[in-house]
């Protein structure tokens, strides 16, 4: 009896070492808008937990953080991309490797609203395909009293591309861990591994 108790104990380890072990997926992530729509206060609030009103809008930068999503670790590297127009060229750099997008828009700017119409159009272009893993944010939740756009329109949008949308405050943190962990799920289906369920741990 206690010979096969040990031998469980034995085999229950070496499961749990072969588990905590597991290598993470890589999954690159662009975050693409109009400037000053908060692209990087939402980058800077899902990685180190805190808010950046000021930030310069001319440079790309880049975070990384792990999700867990059904006991996988998925190590996101996210590209803060610098702010986009209507009549920017979409660097190539801005779809290769990429796996998954944010478009970010703010609710109290129209103009950042047709612009991310503009970059979606783009990449589609650039990358030859119908759909893409994308979630379309409304930022700036905090200044609802100065919106412009509706959660209806967003989401309407969104629906047309079929993709995912949220609204956020990176502000308040509202919403935002939710843009990333939802969009690993998209990632998986665009790779036929589509998780049952979409509960992300943010570790």
């Amino acid at each position: 009896m206690a010979e096969n108790i040990l031998i469980r104990l034995a085999a229950v380890k070496t499961w749990f070492v072969f588990s905590y072990n597991m290598p993470s997926k890589l999954r690159k992530v662009a975050v693409l808008g109009f400037r000053s729509v908060g692209k990087s206060s939402l980058s800077i609030q899902f990685v180190d937990n805190q808010f950046v009103d000021s930030y310069d809008p001319t440079i790309e930068n880049t975070f990384s953080k792990v999700v867990k999503v059904r006991g996988q670790d998925y190590e996101i590297k996210i590209v803060d991309t610098a702010g986009q127009d209507e009549y920017s060229i979409m660097p190539s750099q801005y779809t290769m490797d990429v796996h998954g997008y944010v478009l970010v828009y703010s609710i109290n700017s129209q103009k950042s609203f047709e612009v991310v119409r503009s970059i979606h159009d783009r990449l589609l272009d650039l990358t030859g395909e119908v759909n893409l893993p994308m979630v379309v944010v409304g930022n700036k939740t905090d200044l609802h009293r100065e919106r412009e756009i509706t959660y209806e329109e967003g989401k309407r949008l969104a629906d047309q591309w079929g993709a995912l949308f949220l609204e956020t405050s990176a502000k308040r943190n509202e919403s935002v861990a939710d843009v990333f962990s939802q969009l690993v799920v998209e990632m998986e289906r665009a790779d036929g591994n589509a998780p049952k369920d979409s509960n992300c741990a943010i570790q």
